[in-house]
């Protein structure tokens, strides 16, 4: 199924195929609906919603994660909380249809271990909404596969360098499942990410590598950052540069450095933070931020019958984290490219221009 939503507030349209996952949308369009060019800053209400339904994490508490070299954002190893109730999700999906396009399920733990997990995909495209999300592919089955390949849109896998990696990987695969693999880059896995880029040395089938570039937030740690002036950091976007059988992709933290080191990658292809413009992450407390790795909670709305998600996408909130994209990098020719970086964590921008300016 293919829609469009006509945003009247910031003047745009954008066009989303619910079998695909193909989503465009225009520019800002004048009075006589002529595209101007300008890319919207923001939508009158998100495009896609992070709906952490997990509340604990199963992986997690095992320390698998961490022996894979993983400092989990979310603290999965140490923090215990209830997953989200099935009437919560419903209640996000009611809000979203005809106006949202994906939910990417996720929080603290597999999505696929939650006990309500076939319920919470049905409720998704019952209100035209496709379901997507990141799996350790600890707790994979071939009968989650197949619940997979029946109402998502795609699935990640992350790369936890394991036996049951790359079982979940060929389990999902073999179910016919868009299957990609998220590989979380700091400091103890850029050299592995550039071997196995020159080898071409993942799965064969993938659709895409992710690169996910590690923050100093819940167990992640400052030591594990990387920074610009890291040599390994301009040989890894020469990788990116390059072609491979598989796609190559990375998360909007990653682009600064796409920018200031890729020759080849279109402008166009880049996807900038849409945190807190296009997108928001709703926790399985209901409490609504711009991004998930807002683990501090410095921009929350707690949603309530009488709070909705409109209500915290116009907050003051939502407008004061905005507001830090806004502001950014005044003087660079750039900056509708990637906004000035991550507004939460300024200290994993890939960038040391001179004029760079932080709000």
């Amino acid at each position: 199924m293919r829609y469009i939503i006509n945003d009247n507030k910031y003047h745009f349209m954008s066009a989303f195929d619910t079998e695909t996952g193909a989503y465009v949308r225009t520019g800002v369009l004048d009075a006589n609906g002529k595209d101007t060019g300008v890319d919207p800053f923001m939508a009158s209400f998100p495009h896609l919603i992070d709906v952490g339904v997990m509340g604990h994490c199963i992986h997690g508490k095992t320390g698998l994660c961490a022996k894979a070299g993983i400092g989990c954002y979310q603290s999965g190893l140490l923090v215990e909380q209830p997953n989200m109730t099935v009437e919560n999700f419903r209640w996000i999906a009611g809000q979203c249809k005809g106006r949202c396009n994906q939910l990417a399920l996720g929080g603290r733990g597999d999505p696929d271990q939650h006990e309500y997990f076939e319920e919470l995909l049905k409720i998704s495209r019952e209100n035209n909404l496709v379901p997507n999300f990141t799996t350790s592919g600890y707790g994979m089955t071939p009968e989650l596969a197949e619940l997979c390949k029946k109402y998502c849109g795609a699935v990640a896998v992350s790369w936890y360098r394991s036996e049951y990696t790359l079982n979940a990987i060929q389990m999902l695969l073999n179910a016919g499942v868009k299957t990609n693999i998220h590989y979380v880059l700091g400091k103890n896995s850029i050299d592995e990410a550039i071997d196995r880029l020159e080898r071409n040395d993942f799965p064969s089938g993938i659709n895409a590598v992710i690169f996910l570039l590690h923050k100093p937030a819940g167990q992640g740690t400052a030591a594990n950052m990387l920074s610009a002036d890291d040599p390994r950091v301009a040989r890894f976007f020469a990788q990116v540069d390059s072609r491979h059988p598989f796609k190559v992709g990375m998360d909007s933290c990653n682009v600064p450095g796409a920018i200031n080191f890729c020759k080849h990658i279109l402008p166009e292809s880049l996807d900038t933070c849409e945190g807190g413009r296009y997108s928001c992450y709703i926790g399985a407390d209901m409490v609504m931020v711009p991004c998930s790795f807002d683990q501090q909670k410095r921009y929350k709305v707690q949603l309530s019958n009488d709070t909705t998600i409109e209500d915290a996408w116009n907050s003051d909130a939502f407008e004061q984290f905005r507001s830090k994209m806004r502001g950014a990098c005044p003087e660079c020719v750039n900056k509708a490219l990637c906004m000035g970086g991550c507004p939460l964590m300024p200290e994993i921008v890939f960038c040391n221009k001179e004029h760079r300016k932080i709000i």
